[in-house]
């Protein structure tokens, strides 16, 4: 089998921005004129490498939104109370720290009981943090994972884990898995939006599938005048018609070249992200324009409110993209890494999120689109039970919460447990690349057939591990 031939660093960037502004006006009207008889280059719908493929057998969701908690939450604070902890709070451990791993800030280190107090939630009585009291009234939505565990406390390579399921490699993000084996319900529309993802486009990446399956960033969310949410989306100083035109131009050289080469995954990916990014003009300035909401709406997600703002509007706009088609929505909300002063920093974090996270649940659920649409929200990893310079908490990848709602899985439930002391996961473990492995199968698919040949093996989002948690499914 010939394999696809990567294109040279950062060829994609380069060839963009020449063909963006790197044409003289006459150079560029004469190969208008000699292409004035080509035909648009769109492809059909059903031909695009975005449309809407079948699964591998019946889902139980259609598509996910993932609430990114950048930094590591603090599981013993928020999900999994303890109550010998509670009661050991300033003592000395009844475990040994790990010699492998960093201990800055942990001399004559001491237990740290919860930040704040806990109470039952909803008919099925989850322990919750009084901190999340909207989101604790959804708890009978909710499917809390106790046993999460990760493989580093690094927090690049974790994160890098848990959107890609791969420590090191340049590997495929789980949007982009999605997108590639699902494709989109709207082809006006990527398949994959990240909104404010901040640092590391590695982690809503393609790698080597191909390039239109990547993450497409939305930067801003606000009412600043004047400036796109997604950046190079359109050149309001030039009409549609000609950048319709010169379009057509670029996609017929790149069609020659595509034909010279015979294959090539990522021209073929570029060509197709020009005829979205040309699409996408239509559709995406309506759904990112947030003025047709209601009050009653905007006020739901805390919007205008502080400091529940920027957050309510990422989360609106994510119930927006996903209602319109779009696979795969990310929403970051960044730091939850609290190395100190945990309890003021937990108790500010909490107050941006709670609202427009209980927000979206509730009107996923009123508009009937909770049922198949899977909400995940978690960090790269949690905290440990001892404290980290006197009032924070260190890095914890052996034991730590998430949960889902909605798309398929049970609610109101807890799955695994951690030890006494919320240190590590003992019972009902679930590793990232289960929770990808159980990702896949509540859209449909499963994990070890959805694979993509590269470098002469097959790769797959979960590579050469990762099982369903058949006890969450609904």
């Amino acid at each position: 089998m010939k394999l696809p031939r990567p294109a040279p660093p950062h060829s994609r960037r380069h060839f963009l921005r020449t063909s963006a502004s790197g044409f003289g006006s006459l150079a560029l009207h004469a190969l208008l004129q000699q292409q004035g008889l080509a035909k648009p280059s769109s492809p059909s719908p059903a031909n695009s490498p975005l449309a809407t493929k079948p699964p591998h057998f019946p889902p139980r969701a259609q598509r996910v939104i993932f609430l990114f908690m950048k930094g590591g939450p603090s599981h013993m604070d928020l999900f999994d109370h303890k109550p010998l902890l509670a009661k050991g709070s300033g003592g000395a451990l009844p475990y040994q720290l790990p010699s492998i791993e960093a201990t800055v800030g942990l001399d004559a280190t001491r237990l740290l009981g919860p930040v704040a107090g806990f109470k039952h939630c909803g008919q099925s009585g989850l322990f919750l943090s009084e901190m999340l009291p909207q989101i604790g009234r959804h708890a009978d939505d909710l499917c809390l994972l106790r046993a999460m565990q990760a493989d580093s406390p690094n927090h690049p390579v974790a994160v890098r884990q848990l959107h890609t399921g791969n420590l090191f490699d340049a590997v495929p993000s789980m949007g982009s898995w999605l997108s590639y084996g699902l494709g989109t319900e709207n082809q006006q529309l990527p398949s994959y939006v990240t909104i404010l993802p901040g640092e590391g486009e590695r982690n809503f990446s393609s790698a080597f599938l191909p390039a239109i399956h990547q993450g497409t960033a939305i930067q801003d969310v606000g009412n600043k005048p004047n400036q796109a949410p997604i950046r190079n989306l359109s050149d309001p100083t030039i009409p549609s018609d000609v950048q319709r035109r010169r379009l057509d131009l670029i996609q017929s050289i790149n069609r020659r070249q595509l034909d010279r080469l015979q294959t090539d995954q990522q021209m073929e990916g570029v060509i197709e992200s020009f005829e979205l990014a040309f699409r996408m003009q239509t559709e995406t300035p309506r759904l990112v324009d947030l003025a047709n909401e209601s009050k009653a709406t905007l006020d739901l997600y805390g919007i205008g409110q502080a400091p529940t703002d920027q957050f309510g509007r990422q989360c609106l706009l994510a119930r927006r993209l996903a209602e319109a088609g779009v696979r795969f929505v990310q929403v970051t909300l960044d730091g939850w890494d609290h190395h100190s002063g945990i309890a003021s920093g937990l108790k500010n974090l909490c107050a941006q999120c709670d609202q427009p996270v209980a927000g979206l649940l509730s009107d996923l659920k009123a508009r009937g689109l909770l049922e198949d649409t899977l909400v995940l929200w978690g960090g790269e990893f949690g905290r440990t039970p001892h404290a980290q310079n006197g009032d924070g908490r260190e890095h914890n990848q052996h034991g730590f919460s998430m949960w889902m709602a909605g798309g398929g899985v049970k609610g109101g439930m807890t799955h695994g447990s951690t030890d006494d002391f919320g240190y590590h996961a003992i019972d009902g473990k679930v590793h990232i690349n289960d929770l990808h492995a159980t990702l896949l199968h509540l859209l449909g698919l499963d994990h070890e057939r959805l694979t993509f040949e590269h470098h002469g093996r097959p790769f797959r989002l979960t590579d050469v591990a990762g099982k369903v948690v058949k006890e969450i499914l609904a």
